[in-house]
């Protein structure tokens, strides 16, 4: 072991111990986190406007600041995207992190001064927590590579501007940054291909230790650098390898191929940032709960998904949350969002300690017929007959069909990419369809009482996802195909990909 991996063993120590003392007091941390906040925030344009000087309570926090999406909240970000200070939270933001939105157009996601640890020292934990539980820091010993978007930076009313991951590149810590990969050079490049390319190049060669990125992406650059090498797996051409941490889509449909490529199985480590904050991350490798990040300058509420589309909904405070119940997550963050609705659902999987599960987006559901089907459910489906069948999945996503052109009844329609593809794709479909009947009682009231046939999966030709992303422009850093749409412009898009 080297000097480096040594002193950062002794650091993780350290942090190991910080997480294990405030995830006992997480519901008084929050209520400080929420003090902390309005008195910040007092004398803001936002603070005057929603009487921050007169909540001493949680049932104050509530009565005077309403849930808000962006939308909503846009009256706000306009003036502090403007240039105007002391808006949403004292000063100007340090970074606005540019996002895409579905009916907002670009989105400018304020991150403060005081907002910037939470991304950056939560990352950090993340991974120093895991070198204090296996016992050493050798991926320090060799190279690690974030797969990431651009850091080259644009300016809004006077404030740098770009993608989370691009913004983060910027902060990262020297003690991690002398050991990263790709270079700066690299990293600018827009185009994902030819970016791909380079990081192909750069990185062949070197002791990668640590790779890091959404699965998908991930993908691609590995099955690149099997390509360009000629070898077999990825632990023939990086024989430390030994660290995967990802984020931003769940890991089990890409699993099986990334493990074939690699050649076994790896530690991996979970985490749930976002441009609002970085909320949560698996603190235990055996476990696939994430820690709630509940003593980083975010304040937490929760709405019960089934009330998530009306226009007061009923939300609660940390303590009052529930077991295996799904809610909207809603952040009040120490960079000037309140009562923001992120529109992610999540999944209390423990509260001693607070751990959840990401199950979807509320905006990515079907309900053309009342069954609120969500993304765990659909995912937890096709894997499950998937494992039990030997069959392997690169990438799929789901749309009801209620018009079906046959005019027969109406039916959830799958597009599978498959890798490893079924012996008989028909009985492939029963299954996953008899399996979705398990997974959401309503679904199957559905298809018991004839309103809906069995759903029917289309096989993809190959890559078909990957091109179907580049004609949307979404090719690589941190986009993601939605897993379900509740209307059919993806599901019309991905008919000429039809094997």
């Amino acid at each position: 072991m080297g000097l480096k991996s040594f002193i950062i063993l002794k650091v993780a120590g350290l942090v190991a111990s910080d997480i294990h003392r405030w995830k006992k007091k997480a519901v008084s941390d929050q209520l400080n986190v929420m003090n902390h906040l309005i008195s910040r925030a007092r004398t803001t344009v936002f603070g005057i406007d929603h009487n921050f000087g007169n909540i001493y309570s949680y049932e104050d926090f509530k009565r005077n600041i309403p849930v808000r999406d962006y939308e909503e909240l846009r009256q706000y970000i306009d003036m502090v995207t403007s240039g105007k200070p002391d808006i949403l939270w004292p000063g100007k933001p340090k970074y606005f992190a540019k996002t895409s939105g579905t009916t907002s157009g670009v989105k400018y996601i304020p991150i403060s001064r005081e907002s910037m640890p939470n991304h950056i020292n939560t990352a950090r934990n993340a991974m120093l927590n895991y070198f204090h539980r296996r016992g050493n820091a050798d991926v320090f010993g060799g190279k690690l590579i974030f797969l990431s978007g651009s850091p080259v930076l644009d300016e809004k009313g006077g404030v740098p501007t770009g993608r989370l991951s691009g913004i983060v590149n910027h902060e990262v810590p020297a003690w991690v940054k002398s050991n990263q990969l790709p270079s700066y050079e690299t990293n600018c490049i827009d185009d994902w291909e030819i970016k791909l390319e380079h990081i192909t190049k750069e990185t062949m060669d070197r002791d990668m230790r640590l790779i890091s990125g959404i699965p998908p992406w991930v993908q691609m650059y590995f099955e690149r650098i099997l390509e360009v090498t000629g070898k077999k797996t990825v632990l023939e051409i990086f024989p430390n390898f030994s660290l995967f941490m990802y984020g931003g889509v769940n890991f089990e449909p890409y699993r099986t191929k990334l493990e074939e490529l690699i050649g076994r199985r790896i530690d991996s480590i979970e985490t749930y940032p976002a441009s609002e904050g970085f909320i949560a991350f698996q603190d235990e490798i055996n476990d696939s709960g994430l820690l709630l990040n509940t003593n980083s300058g975010i304040f937490f509420e929760f709405v019960q998904v089934e009330d998530a589309f009306e226009k007061n909904p009923e939300r609660c405070m940390l303590s009052d949350v529930q077991l295996n119940k799904d809610y909207l997550l809603i952040i009040n963050n120490n960079a000037g969002l309140w009562g923001y609705n992120i529109g992610d659902v999540v999944r209390f999987v423990s509260i001693n300690p607070y751990k959840i599960i990401v199950t979807g987006r509320v905006k990515h559901y079907i309900s053309a017929f009342g069954e609120h089907v969500i993304g765990k459910e659909v995912e937890e489906a096709i894997l499950t007959i998937a494992n039990k069948q030997n069959v392997s999945i690169v990438e799929f996503t789901v749309a009801p069909q209620v018009n079906p052109p046959d005019g027969s009844q109406p039916y959830h329609e799958w597009f599978v990419e498959f890798y490893r593809p079924p012996a008989d794709l028909d009985k492939f479909a029963l299954s996953v369809d008899a399996e979705m009947c398990k997974q959401n009682i309503y679904y199957q009231d559905l298809i018991s009482g004839n309103i809906l046939q069995p759903l029917k999966i289309r096989a993809m030709k190959k890559d078909s996802f990957r091109n179907y992303m580049k004609t949307q422009g979404k090719l690589g850093g941190q986009n993601k195909v939605p897993r379900l749409s509740n209307d059919r412009k993806i599901a019309e898009d991905l008919t000429d990909y039809i094997s």
